[in-house]
């Protein structure tokens, strides 16, 4: 088969399911973000919470999230796509929900018989608060991770089966389109829904943010199952589409047959090539990770904008605007590999090189603050930009240098390793901070939790260049594994 079938109008379902894609993307973020918009604001004065509290609880998401990586594509492939994706989004739609119970939990352990009392409470009591609630939204956390960890692996398996070779790449910048979205909708809505609901008594208003933005992913999932059927047996894709979706599927098959010799994975990890990616996604991904958890508390702590006020929001949405410019990373190697002819590895080394650099602006962004709080926020979002760039470059890194057979392996060693180290900047940014407060630290000329902030962003801002150097020690030249 090598297109649709003449005199035939085809059909389009494939975009209608690469639209449910992005949706799904998108009320993921939404459904991860919602803690960190809401947290500082709304949840941390009913339960008393530090900001360490609030950075296990953050830790724990990124902990289980790396570790669920490494089996949700076998769990999707095993259930099936259709199934699997309903399960997948079932799943983390509840663990989102089950956030806004976490406070009535909490009120029939310790004792207490309504919000007004967690808050009112001084003491022992507030401590106990504050430790059950904590392990209650680390139990939410771990249903929201396990869920969330089989969005792409799905969406993924969905392309493959919808999509011709050459629209794949395309189709899969769309539905990943929905992580930026989400990340731009979030504040904007969540903050305002939690306002609203609170100031129309229904509890302390983040309940509902959480049910109303959970429950989108029930919507989603029944329409889903209405919708997608095999390509086989789909009433909605006549004969035409489906000629031209199939018409390269016999040729990728042989080429999976034809991916190389698969390696163990103990054979992967007395590689130096596995060592330099690993070591580069655990050195750099906590940075993302920590700017997504922890920048609205930022802009509350050092400058005083609550996530629900509208400077608060405006700050936010543009920070992640910003992250936008990383859609022009992918194409930097392609520019150095035909000006000047040099392997894939190597034009891809070299723009990981430029991409390490920008970050480097972190060591202003807080001393800029005193002229504006907009120059942190701009600087932040370059940096965010950096770091898409740097990661999209570095997951193909693995497809350079390792047989197709095995670039699955590294796929998820490389979500553990970008998981680690986010369990430990979170839980470390936490404690930093607290001490910070407690301590008035002093570094640099910042006082406070300014000071612990500022800690923060100087290592955020050297790790690229640390984990480029690492790699490059390590894989030096194009070597890949035969």
């Amino acid at each position: 088969m090598t297109g649709p079938t003449p005199n035939k109008k085809m059909t389009n379902f494939r975009w209608l399911l690469c639209g449910m894609l992005f949706l799904a993307t998108t009320v993921n973020y939404m459904d991860r973000q919602a803690l960190s918009l809401t947290w500082k604001n709304f949840i941390a004065p009913e339960f008393h919470w530090t900001d360490t509290d609030y950075g296990k609880i953050a830790a724990t998401f990124s902990l289980i999230y790396a570790i669920a990586n490494l089996f949700s594509g076998r769990i999707i492939d095993w259930l099936g796509t259709k199934r699997g994706y309903a399960w997948a989004i079932g799943v983390w739609s509840l663990g989102a929900c089950l956030h806004a119970v976490c406070g009535y939990a909490t009120e029939k352990v310790v004792g207490v018989n309504s919000a007004v009392e967690l808050v009112g409470a001084t003491g022992g009591l507030a401590a106990t608060i504050a430790m059950v609630s904590v392990y209650f939204f680390m139990a939410a956390r771990f249903i929201l991770a396990a869920g969330e960890a089989g969005n792409f692996p799905s969406a993924v398996k969905v392309t493959a089966e919808y999509f011709p070779g050459r629209d794949r790449a395309f189709a899969t910048a769309i539905f990943n389109a929905g992580s930026t979205v989400g990340a731009l909708v979030a504040p904007l809505s969540i903050p305002n829904l939690a306002r609203y609901f609170k100031d129309s008594g229904y509890g302390n208003g983040w309940e509902m943010a959480f049910i109303i933005i959970g429950a989108l992913g029930f919507v989603w999932m029944g329409v889903w199952l209405y919708l997608y059927r095999d390509i086989h047996s789909n009433p909605h894709v006549n004969e035409a589409e489906k000629a031209y979706i199939m018409q390269d599927h016999d040729t990728t098959e042989k080429q999976k047959d034809d991916g190389g010799r698969k390696l163990s994975l103990g054979e992967c990890v007395k590689l130096r090539q596995t060592w330099a990616i690993v070591l580069g996604k655990f050195l750099t991904d906590g940075v993302w990770w920590f700017f997504l958890f922890w920048t609205p508390a930022y802009v509350n702590d050092v400058y005083g904008y609550s996530s629900d006020s509208f400077t608060g929001q405006m700050l936010i949405f543009v920070l992640y605007a910003i992250t936008l410019l990383s859609l022009y990373g992918g194409k930097l190697p392609t520019i150095i590999i035909n000006r000047t002819g040099l392997k894939p590895y190597d034009a891809r080394m070299r723009a990981m090189l430029v991409f390490a650099l920008f970050p480097l602006l972190g060591l202003i962004a807080q001393p800029m603050g005193s002229y504006s709080y907009w120059w942190p926020i701009i600087i932040i979002g370059i940096v965010g930009a950096a770091h898409q760039s740097w990661s999209a470059n570095l997951f193909t890194v693995g497809s350079d240098l390792f047989p197709k057979n095995t670039v699955a392996t590294i796929t998820g060693l490389n979500g553990m390793a970008g998981g680690i180290s986010s369990f430990l900047i979170n839980i470390g940014s936490g404690k930093l901070f607290d001490y910070a407060a407690e301590t008035n630290m002093e570094f640099m000329g910042f006082v406070g939790k300014p000071a612990g902030y500022f800690i923060i962003f100087c290592l955020c801002s050297v790790a690229y260049l640390i984990g480029w150097s690492v790699m490059k020690a390590l894989v030096p030249k194009y070597k890949p594994v035969l």
